[in-house]
C-alpha cells in the first residue's frame, strides 16, 4: 500500500515511522519547507521520537505527496485544517482516502474535524478519523495499545483498520463518528484539568474527574446526536486514561505547568477545544462545568502574569465543589 503522511511532527513522524517500519508500507512524508520539524529529518533523518525508515520518502512538494498515494493521511493542528485543506484541493483529491489523525473541534465554528473536511469539498465516504490511547515513546519500545478507526462508510473503516493492525496497534471498528470525534478532542481539555490536579497537589481527585469528565462529556455527545456510551470507549475514557498518568502528555503536562505559574511551550490542542467545547454547550444547552473550568483556567486566569498559578488554577477547580449537590446520574 503506498502512504501519503502529511504533517511530519511528532504524531505525524510516527505513523509514518509505523507505516513503513512496522506494516512495511511504502511511504511518503510530507512537511512544508522551513517548517522546523520537516528541516530537522531532512538534515538529520531523525527526531526525538524516530527514525526515518528506508520505505520513507521525505518531501516537501505536497503535489508528488498527494499525487503517488491513495491513502493519505493527515496530522497537523486541528485548528489549521481548513486552511491546509484549501491548499490540498488544488489538486485532484476527489478519488483519494483521507485518514485524520488529530483530536480537535474547530474553535471558529464548532466543527468536527470530519465536517470541516466534508466543507471542503471531500466525500464523507472517503473520509476516516483515527483515534484512540497510545504515546510515541511507548509505542517505539515495542508496548502495544488499542485505537479506533471509524467512518461514515462501514467499508472503508473495516479496509483501514484490517491493513492497518499490528502487533503493536490493536485496532476496532468504530461505530459512533460523532461520538468518537467529539470524545477523542475532549480527552484533550480533561487532560488539561488532570495537569492541574497534578501541578496543584490535588492528584486524588483524578478519579473523580475520569467518572465525571467522561459523564459530562457523554451528556455533550448525546446533545449532538451521538450516543451517550461513546464517552466511555477507547476514543474518549481510554485514552483520557492513559494520558491522566502520562508524563509524555502534551496536555496533562500544558495544565500542570499552568498550575505552577509556567508556560508549556508545545502544542496542547485541548487549550482551544476547550473554548469550542463551551461555544458547544452553550449551543446545545448543555452544563459542562469541568469544560468551562479549564477554560476559564486557560482563558480568564491570572496565573501565568502573577506567577501563582497553583492558586489561582486551585481556586478554579475548588468552585466546582461549591455548585449544588445533584443525582450521579441523570442522562
Amino acid at each position: 500500500m503506498n502512504i501519503s503522511v502529511l504533517g511530519c511532527g511528532r504524531w505525524g513522524s510516527f505513523l509514518a515511522w509505523y507505516q513503513a517500519a512496522v506494516l512495511h508500507n511504502n511511504v511518503i512524508s510530507w512537511g512544508p519547507e522551513g517548517d522546523y520539524s520537516y528541516e530537522v529529518l531532512k538534515t538529520t533523518g531523525k527526531n526525538e521520537y524516530v527514525t526515518l525508515d528506508k520505505n520513507i520518502t521525505l518531501t516537501c512538494d505536497l503535489e508528488y505527496a498527494l499525487k503517488k498515494s491513495d491513502v493519505i493521511i493527515i496530522s497537523i493542528s486541528s485548528q489549521g485544517l481548513r486552511g491546509f485543506m484549501q491548499k490540498v484541493t488544488k489538486y485532484p483529491v476527489s478519488d483519494k482516502i483521507f485518514v485524520l489523525c488529530m483530536k480537535g473541534i474547530e474553535e471558529s465554528t464548532g466543527k468536527r474535524l470530519s465536517q470541516v473536511m466534508t466543507e471542503s469539498g471531500i466525500s464523507p465516504d472517503k473520509i476516516a478519523v483515527w483515534v484512540g490511547p497510545g504515546h510515541i515513546q511507548a509505542f517505539v519500545q515495542g508496548i502495544p495499545n488499542c485505537m479506533v478507526i471509524d467512518s461514515a462508510n462501514e467499508e472503508l473503516k473495516k479496509m483501514l483498520a484490517d491493513s492497518f493492525k499490528s502487533n503493536l496497534i490493536r485496532f476496532y471498528y468504530g461505530n459512533d463518528l460523532i461520538g468518537t470525534e467529539i470524545g477523542a478532542a475532549a480527552k484533550n481539555v480533561l487532560g488539561i484539568a488532570a495537569g492541574v490536579l497534578d501541578g496543584s497537589g490535588y492528584v486524588s481527585l483524578k478519579g473523580p474527574l475520569m467518572a465525571r469528565g467522561a459523564y459530562e462529556v457523554g451528556k455533550l455527545i448525546q446533545a449532538l446526536g451521538g450516543n451517550f456510551m461513546s464517552a466511555y470507549g477507547l476514543a474518549h475514557l481510554g485514552d483520557y486514561e492513559t494520558t491522566l498518568f502520562s508524563e509524555y502528555s502534551h496536555n496533562r503536562r500544558y495544565g500542570e505547568m499552568m498550575a505552577q505559574g509556567a508556560k508549556f511551550d508545545k502544542l496542547a490542542e485541548g487549550v482551544m477545544t476547550a473554548k469550542a467545547m463551551k461555544k458547544l454547550g452553550e449551543g446545545c444547552g448543555i452544563e459542562l462545568p469541568i469544560t468551562n473550568a479549564v477554560y476559564e483556567a486557560c482563558f480568564c486566569s491570572h496565573a501565568f502574569e502573577s506567577g501563582d498559578g497553583a492558586k489561582e488554577c486551585l481556586n478554579i477547580i475548588l468552585k466546582l465543589f461549591d455548585r449544588p449537590s445533584k443525582s450521579e446520574f441523570m442522562i
